[in-house]
């Protein structure tokens, strides 16, 4: 853990002044005045531990710390706060939900706060008064953080991924422009591969990037796990197709695939073995910053998903809410937190600091300097806007996140494109793992 002081916060100027942020003593003289007039004050010695998800990006790690270091200051609050990686924050929040003890708060992937409604803070008042102060939310983090009536979490932000490819590749692959559409996508990546430039897409356990471009491909087909009534509708003509279609695309990839999780396309990609892959805008951070890969950095540009032929954006973008438990001691600091989080005064260097790897959820932070900072970051600011909640078509709760979490679709298409199982069994194991869980 992190124990956040004046000094970490004093330290973190340096980094966040190059984004325009509140540093230091002004940061904190700001959250002081919030604090006062805050809607929530935080209770007399509050404590709040906190779990976050791993930061991929430095400069945002640097903002996050500043500012938990200046709400520590500002209201009294004793912040502690660690980081785990994505495939850990559901599990050990799990665990926690369950013995009612460990963690005050946790940051986690896709609909976390649906996995244990009723052991988390409503934020309805949160919700309410950020929404209002800042345009509103986008359609799919609201749905994602929703049952009913009820804020059952905060979507603080969408890690945008896009397609992220090496120009000269694609150019030489006689792609000048990225395709739009599935079908020259596919002939791309077979150019690529014949080129010896492969693409290469996750087909492990890998919980932001697999389950993004896999659930991409099978609702682009106009194809989903349940329907508007949440019933078990995986099994299907438009399944079939993309099974297929994945099947054509994974014979294009890089070998390995079947293995990688949420860093292992990071790697490939840096160390010049991949030329198109699905990420946030981490890797291109990454090139930026190394002196040796300039030139890596130079060639790197990002793309918009393509349309499928259901003819609409179907991106599954990983949205990262932020919950409370209900069995914390201090739920008037755990809000004040949140809310102090998406405050302009925060949010607007928070994302300059993510360099694009954070895309906004609440509307009035479309015109943030980050999307017009360098224009490769610009495809990341529609990341919210563009996206389907977890659950497709169907119910965003705790049976949608179960499914995520569980790797249903990821498994599906693993299995057909490996040859582990043909697509009749693919299909049939996947609808009996989603009908024990919407039953």
């Amino acid at each position: 853990m992190h124990d956040f002081t004046r000094r970490s916060l004093l330290q973190g100027g340096t980094a966040l002044a190059t984004a325009g942020a509140l540093t230091g003593p002004a940061l904190l003289e700001y959250a002081k005045a919030w604090a006062q007039a805050a809607p929530w004050q935080a209770e007399k010695g509050a404590k709040l531990t906190v779990m976050r998800w791993k930061r991929f990006v430095p400069a945002e790690d640097d903002a996050f710390n500043a500012m938990v270091a200046a709400f520590q200051k500002a209201t009294g609050t004793e912040m502690n706060v660690f980081s785990e990686s994505f495939e850990d924050v559901q599990p050990k929040a799990s665990v926690a939900a369950n013995t009612g003890s460990g963690l005050d708060m946790a940051w986690g992937l896709h609909t976390l706060p649906q996995l244990f409604p009723t052991k988390v803070l409503k934020m309805n008042d949160v919700a309410d008064y950020l929404g209002k102060k800042y345009g509103g939310w986008t359609d799919a983090a609201a749905r994602t953080c929703k049952q009913g009536n009820d804020w059952l979490g905060i979507p603080v932000a969408t890690i945008g991924g896009y397609m992220t490819y090496r120009k000269s590749a694609t150019d030489k692959a006689g792609f000048k422009d990225f395709p739009t559409d599935f079908p020259g996508f596919l002939e791309m990546c077979k150019a690529l591969k014949a080129n010896n430039t492969p693409a290469g897409f996750a087909l492990g356990h890998a919980s932001g990037d697999a389950n993004g471009w896999l659930h991409w491909l099978l609702w682009g087909h106009g194809a989903y796990t349940v329907d508007k009534d949440d019933k078990v509708i995986i099994n299907s003509p438009e399944t079939m197709k993309a099974l297929e279609y994945c099947k054509a695309l994974s014979d294009t990839f890089i070998p390995g695939v079947a293995s990688w999780n949420d860093s292992s396309n990071n790697k490939a990609f840096l160390s010049g073995e991949l030329y198109v892959t699905s990420n946030g805008i981490s890797i291109y951070v990454a090139a930026k910053d190394d002196p040796t890969k300039k030139d890596l950095a130079e060639d790197t540009y990002h793309a918009l998903w393509p349309v499928g032929p259901i003819g609409k954006p179907t991106e599954l973008q990983l949205c990262v809410p932020i919950l409370a438990f209900n069995f914390t001691k201090f739920p008037n600091a755990a809000k004040a937190f949140t809310a102090f989080m998406l405050e302009k005064e925060n949010f607007d260097p928070w994302l300059s600091g993510a360099r694009g790897y954070l895309t906004h959820t609440l509307k009035a932070y479309d015109a943030s300097p980050v999307w017009k900072a360098d224009p490769k970051n610009e495809v990341f600011s529609h990341a919210s806007e563009r996206a389907l909640p977890a659950s497709g078509v169907g119910t965003p709760g705790e049976k949608a996140a179960t499914a995520i979490a569980d790797f249903i679709v990821v498994d599906m298409f693993a299995n057909y494109c490996t040859g582990a199982k043909d697509g009749k069994t693919a299909m049939a194991e996947a609808e009996r793992q989603l009908k024990r869980i919407y039953r």
